[in-house]
């Protein structure tokens, strides 16, 4: 039995019998940019993620660069954030001449250390950029103190965790300004890129809004250099059909991560995730960690397994952030989990069945791992 690492084919026929008249009568009316559907998505997304508002964007890069924009980040200014993001938290920043700062996580949950926060913080600081990583809330009210201190911006990434929530709340409520992406594998998921800016900031929300169209608040009128980054209807659409599955697709993954935690709880070598206590974690994906990555990797494919990396190389030791001078070994524990982490199949509509198979091939490949390492190790001791 081959198992996928998403099907989002079983998504899109939950719904396709709600979207399909919706986008039959768009094409009638070729309303294609705002209108309704982007205004009736954007008030349902706030009052389910419990913000004043939010602005439909066009991705989750334009979503962050314009979140930046609004909570006054600059050229020059530092934004610190986890080095082990995905590098649009970074790019949005650099696209605006700002420099990323990046910090180490914690080693139990890979999400981003606030004592390293606080020990990164210097004059050019401008905004603290805490990432709900995996589908889990980061320790936002820890980093929320520190930046307070020091008269910070908190801004959230909040791109893998639509729904995710803490004791502080949900994720995407807990800052001034939060950034999500709707790219297709998310949990909740477009049927192509889009995104979304949410704030509490009733002054920043009209900033975005008039940013996210060419800096004009009316027709012909620019007021600002912005860029163009508005929602297509055609996707509010897809948005607001997800939104109603939300919560009830977001419950099917947490039961999946408990059934993988029973199923790979006794495999040697297999380092299973861990929810921070008062986190509802979304499970965005479903991250484990060994050794051998790439061997257990190549083994698991080849048995028709769809396995991911989240993320093979910490941002600050890409190549597009060569020139930082950034060096292997000043974030421990985000390098020694990029060189160990497996993200294995989640998504609604995994069955128990795939999840065994997911877990039996597992199984065989870590022990097979360790089984040719102890031998060449042994080999080389008798040469």
């Amino acid at each position: 039995m081959n198992v996928p690492f998403l099907d989002l084919a079983a998504q899109q026929a939950e719904i396709i019998d709600e979207v399909l008249p919706v986008w039959s009568r768009q094409l009638g009316d070729a309303a294609f940019i705002g209108g309704a559907e982007v205004e009736a998505f954007e008030q349902e997304y706030a009052e389910y993620i419990g913000v004043g508002h939010v602005i439909g964007v066009s991705n989750g890069t334009d979503a962050l660069e314009l979140a930046y924009r609004a909570a006054g980040v600059q050229a020059g200014d530092e934004v610190i954030m986890p080095a082990n993001t995905f590098i649009a938290t970074a790019e949005a920043a650099s696209r605006i001449g700002a420099v990323p700062v990046f910090v180490d996580v914690d080693d139990e949950h890979l999400l981003m250390d606030p004592d390293a926060v606080d020990a990164a913080i210097t004059s050019r600081t401008r905004a603290v950029v805490p990432v709900h990583l995996f589908g889990q809330t980061a320790p936002v009210p820890s980093v929320a103190a520190i930046a307070a201190r020091h008269d910070l911006v908190l801004i959230e990434d909040a791109a893998q965790a639509q729904g995710a929530s803490s004791t502080a709340g949900r994720a995407g409520a807990l800052g001034r300004i939060a950034a999500t992406s709707f790219y297709p594998g998310k949990n909740l998921g477009a049927a192509g890129d889009a995104g979304a800016v949410m704030t509490d900031d009733a002054d920043a929300a009209a900033l975005i809004r008039t940013l996210a169209a060419h800096g004009s608040s009316r027709k012909y009128v620019h007021d600002r250099i912005g860029m163009n980054a508005r929602l297509d209807a055609v996707q509010a659409t897809v948005l607001r059909a997800k939104l109603r599955r939300l919560d009830r697709w977001n419950a099917a993954r947490r039961e999946a991560a408990a059934r993988y935690g029973g199923l790979l709880a006794g495999i040697d070598g297999v380092r299973t995730p861990v929810t921070v206590p008062g986190n509802v974690d979304v499970w965005h994906l479903y991250v484990v960690r060994v050794e051998d990555r790439d061997r257990v990797m190549a083994e698991i494919t080849a048995a028709g397994i769809g396995v991911g990396i989240h993320y093979p190389t910490v941002v600050p030791l890409t190549e597009a952030y060569a020139d930082l001078g950034r060096r292997a070994g000043e974030f421990p524990v985000a390098e020694a989990a990029a060189a160990r982490i497996l993200s294995l199949p989640m998504f609604p509509h995994l069955a128990p069945v795939q999840q065994e198979r997911v877990a039996d091939a597992l199984r065989d490949a870590v022990r097979t791992a360790r089984h040719d390492t102890a031998g060449a190790a042994m080999h080389e001791a008798m040469a």
